[in-house]
């Protein structure tokens, strides 16, 4: 008989009849980290089926993590993680630019405005996920019979978003192989996508809440703008 180190619980046996926690933990080493990999690419439970999911049917599939089961996508933080991260390397390889905010740097780029929004343009990943607060605020008023709490409404824009940027970098790597003007179309088609996975998510049978989830996209897109300016303008007024 053993103490389990995670809840000091009694111990007969390989693992924890309390928590579950194993007696002993594997070695970290060559398999195992093979072992995580694959855990991550899993073709059942990992990135590449939750693209698929994400892709057919996105307002069920995220419903129902939310409200069933937790266990067949990736986790929502890892996704949009690793979408930034596909979207990064892959503006930094292919050199394309894309993302909502285009940005003309002159001489009032050196204000803290100008500063700001040249940060947004060249830092779109990171910029899209502050983006979503003010989006899910918009989304919990205009869908606030639905019951869904902000936290829940940010899982449903982490899937949303993360599949946007894999969206951008599929078309951005297109265009720079190709030389085509691919991108020019890629806002409208994203744009598509957030509309149509949102009102899924929100009852797809009603054709209300897709324009209601138009509406509070970009609604919210707007108060982040503003909220950046003010930001800004306050930053000016105190230095």
């Amino acid at each position: 008989m053993s103490i389990c180190e995670n809840c000091h619980h009694e111990v007969n046996g390989n693992f924890c009849p309390n928590c579950g926690h194993p007696q002993k933990l594997e070695r970290i080493n060559g398999r195992y980290i093979l072992s995580e990999i694959g855990n991550v690419l899993n073709l059942q439970k990992g990135i590449f089926y939750t693209i698929k999911e994400l892709l057919i049917r996105p307002g069920q599939n995220i419903r129902q993590f939310i409200s069933k089961d937790r266990n067949r996508l990736v986790k929502p933080i890892l996704f949009i993680l690793i979408c930034s991260l596909t979207y990064t390397i892959s503006v930094r390889l292919f050199h394309f630019e894309d993302g909502y905010i285009k940005y003309n740097f002159d001489d009032s780029s050196a204000s803290t405005i100008g500063s700001i929004f040249q940060w947004i343009s060249q830092n779109y990943g990171y910029s899209n996920i502050l983006m979503a607060v003010f989006i899910a605020l918009w989304l919990k008023i205009f869908f606030r019979k639905y019951n869904y709490n902000i936290y829940e409404i940010l899982i449903l824009l982490c899937f949303i978003m993360g599949m946007e940027m894999l969206i951008f970098s599929l078309l951005g790597i297109l265009e720079s192989l190709t030389q085509l003007r691919i991108l020019d179309f890629s806002v409208y088609l994203v744009f598509i996508y957030a509309f149509w996975a949102i009102g899924q998510f929100f009852d797809g049978k009603k054709i209300k809440n897709y324009f209601k989830a138009l509406i509070s996209y970009f609604l919210g897109m707007i108060t982040s703008i503003i909220v950046v300016v003010c930001l800004a303008l306050l930053i000016e007024l105190i230095k």
